[in-house]
């Protein structure tokens, strides 16, 4: 799978393209992401939302958009979906294909942009877009995208603008501002994301907020109990339903 046709010149310079074409990047993302027992949370709770917003997955044509090394596509391989994962990074598509070998599962791999994706209208029953909103050059553009490829579910994430990834992003831009090698991710206001899906046709129906301290802060702690304790401690104020991030969505038509 190649840019379609027409589709303009994707701006390359752009760290959301230039970081994770970098093969150490592509090497080292899972254990960057995922490793430790904050991580194999973030991964198992990931996995979960996923059956249940898109069950049942067996026999259903699933479009993974910003696959990375694959996590989210063969988790639903494995549950029996047709899975396309798509990526702007070569270096992570041959992680994930390495990764889907070795799971011994079949997903359909392609070179792709979030932004101009080389599928038909309403060509899959549902569309998976994780930790690309928050990167992405134009992410209304992805949501339409998304929107357009999939016949009846939606499933993005994203870090909430109120909340304490805000101030992570801020240092992150002032950061990359003064020539520091990072990721100047945006973060987003709920309200957006749900007015881009109703601009499409699309209906949220499925929220789900995970922390309220920064995700960096619990893995520095490293224990899963602490995580869970402290967070239900401030669930219980309210705090999360207020300030929790990142957010998962799930839109239907």
């Amino acid at each position: 799978m190649t840019r379609p046709a027409g589709a303009p010149d994707i701006d390359r310079d752009h760290y959301s393209y230039a970081h994770y074409a970098d093969r150490e990047v592509a090497e080292g993302f899972d254990a960057l992401r995922f490793s430790g027992p904050i991580g194999q949370y973030l991964l198992r709770t990931q996995e979960a939302l996923l059956i249940e917003a898109l069950a049942p997955a067996r026999g259903r044509q699933i479009v993974d958009v910003g696959t990375g090394t694959g996590r989210a596509a063969i988790g639903m391989a494995e549950r029996g979906a047709q899975v396309i994962g798509l990526d702007a990074s070569g270096e992570m598509l041959r992680v994930a294909r390495a990764r889907a070998q070795h799971a011994g599962v079949s997903i359909q791999l392609g070179l792709a942009d979030a932004h101009h994706l080389p599928l038909a209208d309403r060509s899959v029953d549902g569309a998976v877009s994780l930790r690309v909103l928050m990167h992405a050059l134009d992410w209304r553009q992805c949501v339409a995208e998304l929107c357009r490829v999939a016949r009846a579910r939606v499933v993005v994430d994203f870090p909430a603008r109120a909340s304490a990834a805000a101030l992570e992003s801020a240092a992150r831009h002032l950061r990359h501002r003064l020539g520091g090698r990072t990721e100047p991710y945006r973060v987003i206001a709920e309200r957006d994301v749900r007015d881009a899906f109703a601009a499409h046709g699309y209906r949220v129906v499925i929220v789900r907020r995970q922390f309220v301290l920064p995700i960096n802060l619990h893995k520095k702690i490293g224990r899963l109990d602490a995580t869970l304790a402290i967070e239900r401690g401030l669930s219980s104020l309210g705090l999360l339903r207020l300030l929790g991030s990142p957010v998962t969505m799930v839109a239907e038509r």
